[in-house]
């Protein structure tokens, strides 16, 4: 009786973390996830009236968004569940926003970086850490996913900045993100760049990364695509998606130990090799 009210007090003076550890896994699937948004997105948008589709995917936004908070800690299906509709409602926020009001990429994608640059610095000067190994607080966990929502739509105007405005393509606009992505890490295993900017410089790129790639397979040759369209690209995606997360969910690979009290996560490795 006694040991089990003692490990039931330890438990207790834990802090439980509620999201993924940053693994290879991790960014497998971020990246799979942000191009099956894109893909999606388009295919919903294109297929249906495009205000239900939006209406859809807000409200699948905001369902996921509730099963993410209502857990007590971290669940591989509840969490990328959550990551795949803010990769679908983020996506259609930002092509709304030029679609239906006409505002030009590079001015959306202007608007949607100062946003994120706003909650970066609010969640720094609340929090005082901008460590995804701190997300051990409702407070942090709101920061946490108005950081993910903000990057899904500045990297979905970028991308498609980059491959209509600017006229590079779709391919070329991902290689350029991939250099974007990798470079980062480069940086910091030479010259020891601040882990935690690296971690979310990366985060940043794997959206416009992982749609210019999407849109790349999925659009008509007539417009450089390679023309498997968008509902081909959607389901392959959304299989790999499954399959990795229930591998996750399995083998618990990226679940993080809990932290002890007081502790808030601050001095913890934040990196892991794409």
């Amino acid at each position: 009786m006694r040991e089990s009210l003692s490990v039931a007090l330890q438990h207790k003076s834990r802090l439980v973390l509620k999201v993924p550890e940053v693994t290879l896994y991790f960014w497998i699937v971020k990246l799979l996830t942000t191009a099956m948004g894109e893909a999606t997105s388009d295919y919903l948008v294109y297929h249906m009236n495009p205000y239900l589709a939006v209406i859809l995917g807000g409200v699948g936004f905001i369902a996921a968004l509730i099963l993410q908070f209502a857990v007590r800690r971290y669940v591989a299906y509840v969490y990328w569940l959550l990551v795949v509709m803010v990769a679908v409602f983020g996506t259609m926020v930002a092509d709304v926003t030029h679609i239906v009001l006409g505002v030009p990429y590079y001015a959306s994608t202007i608007t949607f970086a100062i946003v994120l640059m706003l909650v970066f610095f609010t969640w720094s000067r609340v929090e005082k850490t901008l460590s995804i190994h701190s997300i051990c607080t409702r407070r942090r966990e709101v920061f946490y996913w108005m950081t993910v929502l903000s990057t899904f739509a500045m990297g979905t105007a970028t991308g498609d900045m980059t491959a209509v405005t600017f006229h590079w393509g779709y391919f070329s606009s991902g290689v350029i993100f991939t250099v974007l992505f990798l470079l980062p890490w480069l940086a910091y295993r030479l010259f020891g760049l601040n882990e935690i900017f690296v971690f979310w410089f990366a985060y940043v790129m794997t959206r416009p990364l992982g749609a210019s790639f999407a849109d790349w397979f999925g659009m008509p040759r007539t417009v450089g695509g390679l023309g498997y369209g968008k509902g081909l690209t959607s389901v392959v995606l959304t299989f790999f998606i499954v399959i990795f997360v229930v591998y996750l969910a399995i083998t618990r690979k990226d679940v993080q130990p809990d932290l002890p009290a007081g502790d808030n996560g601050e001095n913890k490795e934040e990196l892991a090799a794409p």
